[in-house]
């Protein structure tokens, strides 16, 4: 019934088995990838028809987490998976990223890879392992793809590179580092590092790119046994119409790529396609079909930037390879917000504003290793006027989220420990003008806005992006980057970190013959960007301010008892419900005895400490007390003197004098100063008032002599 077919290596230490023929045979390829016991079911369909009107690649990519590979039940009303988390959106994009460069130009088939996992041994994570199945399913799949590529993970630990690191081996790791690439060549490379050197990422890529080789053996060893015929795919040949319309409009062209303002060239560029579509577009002899009068366009905009810049070494905009915009950097500039940059570096502009909050901010998160809270978050939004264009307002896109967590990570490296500064941060940019890399003017922005609100980053962090112009053995690596160099370019390379090293790394690559000498060029000159930014940056804020803004709430952490835990909750949280009621402080409670503290009012929080302390606290004997009548009765009063605690006051300690009747002395309601004498044998408390002046609260019994004292 079933052909089934399995490759098997040891990859990391760990068994990696490849399997298809079993499951999901109707799809044009499918693969079952199984790392330890963590399993992944990838497949891969095309449509055997171009879709209509479109001249780009129309893949899709569908990484999804089954609960039931962890043995857990979905939370929520409906009890099953719903719309894609954000982790399953980032391993789709993760999986798309170095997989779409490798289909044949021109192809135009609706095509959808879904990564399914089945399996979750909470030790290897299985984004590698959908990376790995997708690549191997579509290589059986016959559709023209230049593949396989190979993924692998790189840690490094105690100095040394580590492939595949389990998940509880990161904590320990100053690098998560992510490469996918193809036997010649690296593709894709997605990290966050804890200032780590240039030399030191090279490394790790180069680390992952050569154990990667493994895996790519396997999937064509299974793909010589069970590929499907190869589709039958010509590419258009553009050259014919590419040189007509440059005939038409080469000069144009030339022309519009010299002017430096993005708005006048664009619009140069359209009068330029206007004029192509005039003459060559419609029916007849010498004219061309409008998806391929497009296409030779695109690619005559394409010869004459990328030649442009190899031939002069100029840019679009006039600059040297390595020349950086202009910089801008404002703070402080929303009079409310806890804290706000507006970096602004050439056309490009983000006004990002820090928001500092409490235990009751803190996002839970629901994986398949567990639920746990995240106390940083950083929200990305790219509106449309950013780039001086309508659009559909509505939910947060793909693109929004993983720029989003690029800038995420790039940060986190710098913030200070949670035992030091116990808020939840969130971050949001807001990308106000877009040409050109507005996920490292959020990291620059984050870092201005973050100092501006007082938090105390042991570093600024600031971003750039490289690309890569490369014909031939001619190259050019260029700094800062442009929209229409990232679009007309091999690479997209952004660098972040600090003046120590870098905090993270992105590479997406275009093409298949970029080389380690290429990379490190780009990481150095990359180096000599990020740290004029920070340059730039420290003109407007060189470190975090001394304290909080006025709107941000402050935060005292104290520790109790475990044990004391249950009386300043309350029975139902009566008591905490009390606490935050009176004081309008904020209080949140962990089960290891943290209470943490929050008000923007200090008085509100010495309060709420005060009420706690004392209901945690231990009474001293020999300590003199403020205290309530709460009951009288014929042989003494009950006085609450400490927190929630009460004692007797016995009718022989009320008064120096003989006492014959408590209401003589005292009534309920009445305040008193009372000293501890200590506790009876069953454990109660004995007060005194005699030893204490009232008015003054002295302690009357350092004037008595010893046996006056021992009398009393």
């Amino acid at each position: 019934m079933f052909d089934i077919h399995r490759k098997t290596i040891t990859w990391g230490g760990r068994p990696l088995t490849l399997e298809t023929g079993r499951i999901a045979r109707q799809a044009g390829g499918a693969v079952l990838a199984t790392y330890g016991e963590t399993m992944v079911l990838a497949t891969a369909v095309a449509e055997r028809s171009p879709k209509p009107g479109v001249d780009f690649l129309p893949l899709t990519v569908h990484y999804q987490e089954k609960t039931y590979a962890a043995g857990k039940i979905p939370g929520g009303f409906f009890r099953r998976e719903g719309r894609p988390t954000e982790r399953e959106t980032l391993v789709s994009r993760l999986i798309d990223r170095p997989i779409r460069p490798l289909f044949m130009p021109g192809f135009t088939h609706d095509t959808q890879i879904i990564a399914t996992v089945l399996s979750h041994d909470l030790e290897n994570d299985p984004d590698i392992v959908a990376m790995i199945a997708s690549s191997a399913a579509l290589t059986l799949s016959g559709v023209p793809f230049l593949g396989p590529i190979g993924a692998a993970r790189v840690g490094y630990i105690n100095g040394e590179y580590v492939l595949n690191p389990q998940l509880d081996e990161n904590a320990e790791s100053r690098l998560d580092l992510v490469v996918a690439g193809t036997a010649d060549a690296v593709l894709m490379v997605e990290s966050e590092a804890k200032e780590l050197s240039e030399d030191v990422m090279l490394g790790a890529v180069m680390f992952g790119h050569r154990e990667l080789q493994h895996v790519i053996g396997a999937i064509i060893d299974l793909a010589m046994e069970a590929a499907k015929e190869p589709w039958s795919f010509e590419p258009d040949n553009l050259e014919p119409a590419k040189a007509k319309v440059a005939g038409v409009v080469e000069g144009d062209l030339r022309g519009a790529y010299a002017i430096v303002q993005k708005q006048a060239r664009q619009d140069a560029v359209a009068a330029a396609k206007s004029r192509a579509k005039e003459a060559l577009g419609g029916e007849g002899e010498g004219k061309l079909e409008p998806q391929k009068l497009d296409k030779a366009f695109k690619e005559l905009e394409k010869d004459i930037v990328r030649g442009a810049i190899l031939d002069s070494h100029k840019r679009i905009d006039g600059r040297g390879l390595a020349d950086v915009r202009q910089i801008d950097c404002q703070v402080a500039v929303l009079p409310r917000a806890h804290g706000a940059a507006l970096f602004t570096r050439g056309e490009t502009q983000a006004l990002v504003v820090t928001t500092l909050g409490t235990g009751e901010d803190e996002q839970f998160v629901d994986a398949l290793e567990g639920t746990y809270k995240e106390t940083f978050l950083l929200h990305y939004n790219f509106p449309p006027y950013s780039v001086g264009e309508t659009g559909r307002m509505g939910g947060v896109g793909r693109r929004e989220v993983g720029h989003g967590k690029l800038a995420w990570r790039a940060v986190r490296a710098v913030l200070p420990p949670k035992e030091e500064f116990p808020y939840t941060i969130r971050i949001v940019s807001e990308i106000t003008e877009s040409n050109g890399s507005s996920s490292m003017a959020t990291v620059c922005g984050a870092s201005l806005s973050l100092m501006d609100a007082g938090v105390p980053l042991r570093q600024p962090v600031a971003g750039i992006a490289m690309g890569l112009i490369k014909e031939g053995e001619r190259f050019a690596v260029l700094s800062d980057i442009l929209g229409d160099e990232d679009h007309l370019g091999d690479m997209d390379f952004k660098v972040a970190g600090t003046r120590e090293g870098v905090t993270s790394l992105q590479m997406d690559i275009k093409i298949t013959g970029i080389t380690e000498e290429i990379m490190r060029v780009a990481l150095d000159q990359a180096k000599g960007g990020r740290l004029h930014i920070l340059g730039e940056m420290a003109k407007a804020l060189s470190a975090s301010r001394a304290s909080l803004g006025a709107h941000a709430p402050r935060i005292e952490v104290i520790t109790i008892p475990v044990d004391k835990i249950r009386e300043v909750i309350g029975s139902g949280g009566k008591v905490v419900r009390e606490i935050v009621e009176q004081t309008g402080a904020k209080i949140d409670i962990n089960d290891d005895g943290t209470i943490k503290i929050a008000s923007p009012d200090q008085s509100s929080i010495d309060a709420a400490m005060r009420w706690i302390k004392g209901i945690v606290a231990e009474p001293e004997v020999g300590e003199i007390y403020d205290g309530k009548v709460v009951k009288v009765v014929d042989f003494g009063a009950f006085v609450n003197f400490f927190g929630s605690r009460d004692g007797l006051v016995h009718i022989s300690h009320l008064a120096r004098e003989r006492v014959t009747k408590v209401t003589d002395v005292v009534k309920e309601g009445d305040m008193v100063k009372v000293k501890l004498l200590g506790f009876d044998e069953r454990g109660k408390v004995r007060l005194s008032m005699k030893v204490v002046d009232q008015k003054t609260g002295e302690d009357l019994s350092k004037k008595d002599s010893p046996a006056e004292e021992a009398a009393g």
